[in-house]
């Protein structure tokens, strides 16, 4: 399953404004460069449910050259069942822990930071599963292109704890996956690669 047509050519038309504007652009240029910006917002508000105002400041703080964002997720297992949490920002909906990418981090210290602070447990990221395009993956579609980083982790320490950023913390097995999963965040496909992987250590990463 892939994004829709329109959103993938918005994302690329934002791309080349943001690019084009890191490049200190004549003028003219410039202000092309910025309208460009705009049509991207107005194409996304008009298929979408964010306000095009919303969307310009949101693409407007962006600068440099346009690349990918980076997303990672953890998933870490107590007697065969899966590590999860409620997340306050998308209505208390579950999800594998885990969030942006912060600089100054490596993948598995992003991981294992998120997954303290969204859990209360300590971990030790043990095995990359996958690594995929985010908008081929049956997500809710989003304003910017991102990669997800999917670990495996062995808990060390620490004890259940939500968060500022989630509301419950619990363990699942595979046959009692909520319905109410967070599609920005995770799908029960990659649920259950994390399964199938955590009780196969030969399979391989997988990718795009």
């Amino acid at each position: 399953m892939q994004d829709p047509d329109w959103l993938i050519w918005a994302r690329e038309i934002q791309a080349i404004a943001q690019t084009g504007l890191a490049f200190e652009p004549h003028h003219y240029d410039r202000e092309r460069y910025e309208a460009l910006r705009s049509l991207a917002a107005r194409m996304i508000a008009a298929g979408g449910s964010a306000e095009a105002a919303t969307l310009e400041r949101l693409f407007a703080a962006e600068s440099g050259y346009a690349t990918p964002k980076v997303d990672v997720r953890g998933a870490a297992f107590r007697d065969g069942r899966i590590l999860l949490v409620r997340e306050v920002a998308d209505h208390h909906r579950w999800t594998l822990p885990g969030g942006w990418a912060d600089v100054n981090l490596t993948p598995a210290e992003n991981v294992a930071k998120e997954m303290r602070e969204e859990t209360g447990f300590l971990v030790r990221p043990t095995r990359l599963v996958a690594v995929l395009d985010r908008t081929r993956q049956g997500h809710t579609p989003a304003p910017f292109h991102a990669y997800k980083l999917l670990f495996l982790c062995e808990i060390t320490g620490g004890a259940a704890a939500p968060s500022a950023e989630t509301s419950e913390v619990a363990f699942f097995a595979e046959s009692e996956l909520p319905d109410d999963i967070s599609y920005d965040r995770v799908t029960h496909a990659q649920l259950h690669r994390m399964f199938a992987h955590a009780a196969d250590p030969s399979l391989p990463t997988i990718f795009d």
